[in-house]
């Protein structure tokens, strides 16, 4: 199955990829609490390419770019799979989950170490 990548990801070497990516999930949680399977269907690659997108976005458009880009992923992976027809709706429910997820609370992720510390505000 041939997900959407960008081609940096695709030329990177396993270690680099393993380095920016960690699977589905935020990173350093103490739990790991997003599964990186959707009833039984391997996702981590699509997930690793969202941190792969994440890492490298500077705009809110990249950021954009790249929940689709997961949204687009998982529904490959699960169109692709044909031993389990019968749960295809439910991993398609399931991916939107992931999608809305990383859409509406993504934020902070993204744009974690992009900001100068001259450009933030103050406290106090």
């Amino acid at each position: 199955m041939e997900l959407f990548a960008p081609q940096s990801y695709i030329e990177a070497s396993p270690e680099v990829r393993a380095a920016v990516a960690n699977g589905c999930g935020a990173a350093g949680w103490k739990l790991d609490i997003v599964p990186d399977t959707i009833w039984g269907l391997e996702v981590t690659e699509a997930c690793n390419i969202h941190d792969w997108m994440y890492a490298e976005g500077e705009t809110i458009h990249d950021k954009m770019t790249a929940d689709r880009t997961l949204l687009n992923n998982l529904l490959r992976l699960i169109e692709a799979e044909t031993r389990w027809g019968w749960l295809r709706w439910l991993r398609r429910k399931r991916a939107l989950k992931y999608y809305q997820a990383v859409a509406e609370f993504g934020g902070p992720a993204f744009w974690a170490n992009k900001n100068p510390p001259e450009n933030l505000l103050a406290k106090g």
